[in-house]
């Protein structure tokens, strides 16, 4: 420990005491100066990486150091916007959502030729995208609510009439209307 009562800062050199010390790599640093060398983000032992006198986030770190080229993107855990147009890949464009077409909401009317078809799009749903909700096979893509289009899960699904929607959809359409039923809070709802 040099004179002067504590270590040096591997960031800004001033003298670190006891009490605002966070150690790394051997090193000392102030609480205030452990942060990422790129982004700034406030750095502890689960966050940092090291890659000789200079300390990163791990995402910062990654895309500093990490592998570059196809096939690296980052991982599942990130989230990229970028569609690769830059690259000469197109983006790929997803489809409207469509509410159900068909008339005829029974199970039976929907098997053709033995194999289950997407009440949705009418196409044939096989198992490796199958869904089962509402006492039908829905491709992942199409089981979603009829009137917002959110995604749904068995947890969030309501079914009336052959169709699926997300709860808040279903109460505010098929749900109590009246005093006493608005849409929380003591609200009123208006309708003509």
């Amino acid at each position: 420990m040099p004179f002067g009562g504590g270590n040096k800062c591997g960031c800004c050199q001033k003298t670190v005491y006891f009490a605002e010390e966070v150690q790394c790599e051997g090193k000392s640093w102030h609480k205030s100066c452990f942060l990422c060398m790129v982004c700034k983000k406030n750095l502890d032992s689960t966050t940092v990486a090291v890659h000789g006198n200079e300390i990163y986030c791990k995402s910062c770190y990654g895309k500093k150091y990490g592998p570059k080229g196809y096939g690296f993107g980052g991982g599942a855990g990130t989230l990229s916007m970028d569609t690769g147009e830059g690259l000469g890949i197109k983006p790929e464009v997803q489809a409207p959502h469509r509410p159900t077409n068909n008339s005829n909401s029974s199970k039976f009317a929907q098997k053709a030729a033995g194999s289950d078809v997407c009440p949705r799009c009418g196409k044939t749903v096989y198992a490796a995208e199958k869904v089962i909700g509402g006492g039908n096979s829905w491709h992942k893509g199409c089981f979603r609510c009829a009137k917002c289009g959110k995604g749904l899960e068995s947890t969030t699904l309501a079914d009336r009439d052959g169709e699926i929607f997300c709860k808040g959809c279903y109460a505010k359409n098929f749900g109590p209307k009246g005093f006493g039923f608005g849409q929380g809070a003591g609200a009123l709802a208006h309708s003509q």
